[in-house]
């Protein structure tokens, strides 16, 4: 982490930001969950709605060919079409409604990895009876790949594909699983622990660095951990911090969702770009 970096604060005033991903064109999306809106934040401080209704929108992610995968609260997950057109890629699994897609990361074989916690809806409105992490494969094949976290959320996979790691907001730690040949996981474990007063955030959304370090929400703003698990450090957050992305020309900068902002810093490394891991 650059020593001298400062978080700083781009834009306020919202309802509740999430889900920020950077335009290679050079600026950066970011879901606001209430305000049933994704917005559009160009360096010189604009802001501009992109899409509203957006389906109550959460994470978002760039597949292989750098259109906007998007998890919606409204439970679906859908792909902008470079038209602009709106494609539902996933609304049920074997027959019954998602929950409310919540984080989504693209692998290298361009196969959609989300998970399904019930953040969006009332208990009353589920229809499955368990909090699942798929994989939805460009045929339009959606498979079940784990259901026995209590609330998956935050998604990454290591620069190679190799392992994925998804947290989970109420256990308060990150999970870590090896990606199997046919895109299956094996051998869930734990890979850190994030303890510390839940008030001031839990682990939520998460990211890796070209080195394999992991980011992850937590309380009190970012934290930084090392291929093997070892916390490096933590960025301090004044907000609440629910998601990052890695932006900017050399995607060093890492920009923070937090409460009702956005916030960014630069450090040293960077990060891998949404939809080139394993390149």
């Amino acid at each position: 982490m650059n020593s001298n970096a400062k978080v700083e604060k781009l834009s306020s005033g919202l309802k509740f930001t999430e889900g920020p991903v950077w335009n290679p064109s050079g600026f950066l999306f970011f879901s606001d969950i209430p305000a049933d809106t994704i917005y559009k934040w160009t360096t010189n401080g604009k802001l501009a709605v992109f899409r509203r209704p957006a389906g109550n929108p959460n994470g978002n992610t760039f597949d292989r060919q750098g259109r906007l995968i998007t998890a919606q609260h409204n439970r679906q997950l859908t792909r902008t079409e470079k038209n602009g057109k709106i494609t539902i890629l996933a609304e049920r699994y074997q027959g019954k409604r998602l929950n409310s897609p919540n984080d989504v990361v693209v692998k290298s074989d361009s196969s959609i990895y989300f998970t399904d916690p019930p953040y969006g809806i009332q208990k009353e409105q589920e229809e499955l009876d368990f909090y699942g992490i798929y994989r939805w494969k460009p045929d339009g094949t959606l498979t079940l790949l784990n259901k026995e976290m209590v609330r998956p959320n935050g998604i990454a996979f290591s620069p190679d594909d190799k392992k994925l790691y998804v947290n989970d907001s109420e256990k308060l730690h990150i999970r870590v699983f090896d990606v199997q040949a046919d895109g299956t996981l094996a051998n869930s474990r734990v890979f850190a622990e994030l303890p510390g007063p839940t008030d001031k955030g839990v682990p939520d959304g998460m990211k890796v660095d070209v080195k394999g370090n992991v980011y992850c929400s937590g309380s009190g703003g970012v934290w930084i951990f090392s291929p093997t698990g070892q916390l490096l450090g933590k960025i301090a957050v004044p907000e609440t911090v629910t998601n990052l992305a890695w932006g900017n020309k050399d995607y060093k900068t890492l920009y923070i969702t937090a409460g009702n902002s956005i916030y960014r810093i630069r450090l040293n490394i960077a990060g891998v770009k949404p939809g080139q891991n394993n390149l």
